[in-house]
């Protein structure tokens, strides 16, 4: 099928009063879908339960007015650090319909990395559960704007400074008035994944999230109110997020979520129990899927798309996922700082091994080193313009001039454009090496070395042997029975792309290391072979 003809919301015609919470939220209890299903959560070894539009507004009101209640101020910064549940999803509205900004952290990391999330945000209340409490508890004397830390649920006996969502909660009107935001009011924070460092929020107005809903979610996806949608990424990461209690909010679908890990035994079961209509997927757990022993046989025909985003989808994965459970794929390519996807394929267009084209609502140009527009077929730094770009990043003034430019962003991104206008990904520009005095992605190795038959998975890294920087491959075999070795890799790599292109060095592992947003962490392979070496 073919997506109709889309004209683009623009930013004029958004109402000057306007806040997130009421658009999505709201406005279906306004247009009769009170009793309709918001949210289907599914935690194991419990029996799912299912919240309506209208029971989720009443919670986001009875949180909101508790939030009031503890002092959270117009524009004051909330940091939600708990699993996915009803309660995310409440918590997340309130905040915004309170009027202060929200942003949120990953349930798995350690003490140092919250430290980290709530100083820089100077987060005066955290909303927690069990599993990070402690970690909050132990860095909270060093973090001289913290108040207050709401528990979710009640795994603890409560120290001085917190208090339980239920109670305040309980104790809160379940009416509450939306702040009177405006769209160019800060709603919420977006945080890069800090692969090139510690991670920074992009700063994002309550106009950014309706602008993205209306380009890519109804202008690309199309979604519709008998949608379900199924995230592999947790919440806090904002393509899961936005696309499960969001986008399709705005237009009365529903989300499946589970509080636990995602699992491929976890995900053919969600699926098969509840039929959701869209899987948000990463390439990683793609292809872990694809490698369980039964995977020909589990049933995924609920699914009218499957979205991948996060990091580029190998051509040759694409493929085997087509093969296998038959179900459409829309590879595409967002940020933080454009808020969501920006490029991406369409339903009935798909091209595979590229990332698509250019969302509507968006324009993009593809520059080479000096500024310049590269010619067609050439690779170039890609920018984006578009209504959904960030402000900035918050306390970085140097890196925010470096990429935003108005509606402007730089991405970072190298991509090569062909004749029919589809994008083909090419790696970071901040990954590219120069090999023999040339300039060498690593993504054009990696794909190479994944054609190989005993190769299941592939990352190039950058490694400074001697003051030189060469290409250095960690590769994940397909099975224990191969007899490939580094040679065989290179001579592989050398007949088909040009020798100065070969890796210098190969390592085999059993699996490659990934950041919390399920990408390749390519400065653990750096420092691991750093350490080898060493």
């Amino acid at each position: 099928m073919s997506v109709a003809t889309h004209t683009p919301l623009r930013y004029a015609q958004i109402p000057e009063r306007f806040n997130v919470a009421t658009h999505f939220l709201d406005r279906n209890l306004e247009e009769g879908r009170a009793g309709s299903v918001a949210l289907i959560c599914d935690p194991p070894d419990t029996e799912p339960t299912r919240t309506t539009y209208g029971e989720l507004a009443e919670r986001t009101n009875r949180i909101g007015n508790g939030l009031l209640a503890l002092g959270v101020r117009a524009e004051e910064r909330v940091l939600l650090a708990l699993a996915d549940g009803p309660d995310f999803v409440a918590s997340w509205f309130a905040t915004l319909k309170a009027g202060a900004v929200v942003a949120e952290a990953y349930t798995f990391l350690q003490a140092k990395d919250y430290l980290y999330y709530v100083n820089y945000m100077r987060a005066g209340v955290v909303i927690v559960d069990a599993s990070t409490l402690p970690k909050l508890r132990e860095i909270r004397p060093q973090c001289p704007s913290l108040r207050t830390v709401v528990v979710a649920g009640r795994a603890a006996e409560l120290h001085d400074g917190e208090v339980f969502l239920d109670e305040i909660a309980g104790a809160a009107s379940d009416q509450l008035d939306p702040a009177p935001t405006s769209r160019d009011d800060i709603a919420l924070w977006k945080f890069t994944t800090g692969s090139t460092g510690a991670p920074k929020a992009a700063v994002h107005c309550h106009h950014d999230p309706l602008i993205s809903f209306d380009h890519y979610a109804q202008g690309v996806l199309g979604l519709q109110a008998d949608d379900t949608v199924l995230p592999v990424p947790k919440l806090f990461f904002g393509y899961a997020r936005d696309l499960t209690a969001l986008f399709n909010f705005g237009v009365g679908g529903s989300g499946l979520i589970f509080p636990d890990r995602s699992t491929p035994a976890r995900m053919f079961e969600l699926i098969e129990r509840h039929r959701p209509t869209i899987l948000v997927q990463v390439p990683t757990m793609m292809r872990a899927m694809l490698e369980e022993p039964d995977a020909h046989t589990r049933d995924l025909s609920s699914l009218r798309l499957t979205v991948s985003s996060g990091e580029a989808l190998p051509r040759e994965l694409h493929e085997r996922w087509l093969d296998t459970f038959g179900t459409q794929v829309l590879e595409g390519i967002g940020s933080s700082e454009l808020y969501h996807i920006y490029v991406s394929n369409r339903p009935g267009q798909v091209r595979t091994g590229s990332t698509g084209m250019v969302v509507p609502g968006y324009a993009a140009q593809l520059l080479d080193i000096d500024g310049q527009e590269v010619t067609l077929g050439e690779p170039g730094e890609l920018w984006i313009e578009g209504e959904s770009a960030a402000l900035l990043y918050w306390n970085d003034h140097e890196k925010s001039k470096q990429t935003f430019a108005g509606d402007r962003v730089r991405t970072g991104d190298l991509f090569m454009q062909d004749a029919d206008g589809y994008l083909v990904y090419r790696g970071r520009a901040d990954d590219l090496l120069k090999a023999g005095g040339i300039w060498v992605a690593p993504l054009e190795i990696e794909t190479c070395v994944r054609e190989h038959p005993d190769v299941s998975d592939c990352a190039v890294v950058g490694v400074e042997v001697d003051g030189l920087v060469s290409p250095t491959a960690f590769i994940v075999t397909s099975g224990t029975d191969t007899d490939l070795d580094a040679s065989a890799v290179i001579a592989f790599v050398r007949e088909r792309l040009a020798p100065h292109k070969a890796p210098r060095d190969v390592t085999f592992v059993k699996e490659l290391p990934k950041t919390a947003s399920g990408k390749v962490d390519k400065q653990a392979l750096r420092s691991r072979h750093e350490t080898e070496v060493a």
